[in-house]
């Protein structure tokens, strides 16, 4: 009997493939919190490229993440990369 495995949607598809994702993470070397930080400063690139301000956009990012704040996200998509 062939096991059907749940496909994971893959949040980093822009820069590795499915089955990279899916091997990290069973594996447990992806970090969540920083898949999702960087999944934010995506959007709101995407969102400031349509000439939305930038208050307005992290507002919008904020209807998927109720659970940060305004400053939190305002920290995420302009942090400096190290």
């Amino acid at each position: 009997m062939k096991t059907i495995k749940a496909k994971i949607d893959n949040p980093l598809n822009d820069l590795i493939s499915d089955e990279i994702y899916d091997l990290l993470n069973a594996h447990g070397v992806i970090d969540e919190k920083s898949v999702r930080d960087y999944q934010i400063r995506k959007k709101f690139k995407q969102l400031r490229s349509t000439k939305i301000s930038a208050g307005d956009a992290i507002d919008v990012i904020r209807e998927d993440y109720p659970y940060l704040q305004f400053d939190t996200i305002r920290k995420i998509v302009y942090q400096i990369s190290k």
